[in-house]
């Protein structure tokens, strides 16, 4: 009986193994591969206006280590900013991913779409452990080039009660004033780029130039994220 019930438990187990394999791997799978996911080529068919003006503010150095600010440059940038975004475990303090919980969308913003993550960029997905920085999903356009640049180099410059630590390896310190390198315009136009979905009629939705009201932002992220759900429904 012993034995009977031993086997009974090993088929069962197995059994379960599979069906588990089933729902929770293959049919996800399946239907993911049906969405449509945006290639690099498509991602990267408008220059930002934001990798533009890094070429624009440091041409020798820009020059030496992306050429010119063509689609192509912008593609090895966005891939090597999210690299080192990853590495330097950015995600651990800084979410993407707005949650419908805790009045998230009252502090960042109308909570996340499916959509805003079908691109190469953000798979694998970078939703984030913890709130010790501000959500960065669409962070686009919130800040320029040089908030960025002076941010990564000295978070407290900008933030006095930041706990965010120096990146000053992302800056050629050979010079005064130290400039961003490689990695640092890297992920200065990896983090430009997220939200620009938003932002792809040339209406910035956030605080460049003239500050809007934070309902006039709300409603207008609204009104974008409205229509990228119908797109969705079509």
């Amino acid at each position: 009986m012993f034995e009977n019930a031993k086997t009974a438990f090993l088929f069962g187990g197995i059994f379960m193994f599979v069906v588990a394999y089933l729902w929770e791997g293959y049919l996800p799978l399946s239907h993911l591969n049906e969405m449509k996911v945006e290639t690099m080529e498509e991602l990267t068919a408008d220059v930002l206006p934001e990798f533009e003006e890094l070429a624009e503010v440091y041409p020798k150095e820009f020059k030496e280590y992306y050429g010119e600010p063509t689609s192509e440059a912008m593609a090895e940038a966005l891939i090597l900013g999210k690299k080192v975004y990853t590495q330097e475990a950015c995600w651990h303090c800084h979410s993407q991913f707005i949650r419908p919980v805790s009045n998230e969308a009252t502090r960042y913003g109308p909570v996340s779409l499916a959509k805003e993550y079908s691109n190469e960029m953000n798979y694998p997905h970078l939703f984030g452990t913890r709130r010790v920085g501000p959500d960065l999903i669409r962070e686009n356009g919130k800040h320029s080039n040089d908030w960025h640049v002076a941010h990564f180099y000295n978070p407290q410059m900008v933030v006095p009660v930041s706990v965010m630590p120096a990146y000053v390896w992302l800056y050629d310190e050979t010079v005064d004033p130290p400039v961003p390198n490689k990695k640092g315009m890297a992920i200065i136009t990896y983090v430009q780029w997220l939200g620009s979905w938003l932002n792809k009629d040339g209406n910035k939705l956030n605080n460049t130039g003239k500050a809007p009201l934070a309902d006039e932002i709300e409603t207008e992220t609204d009104k974008k994220l409205a229509e990228l759900q119908n797109g969705d429904s079509k």
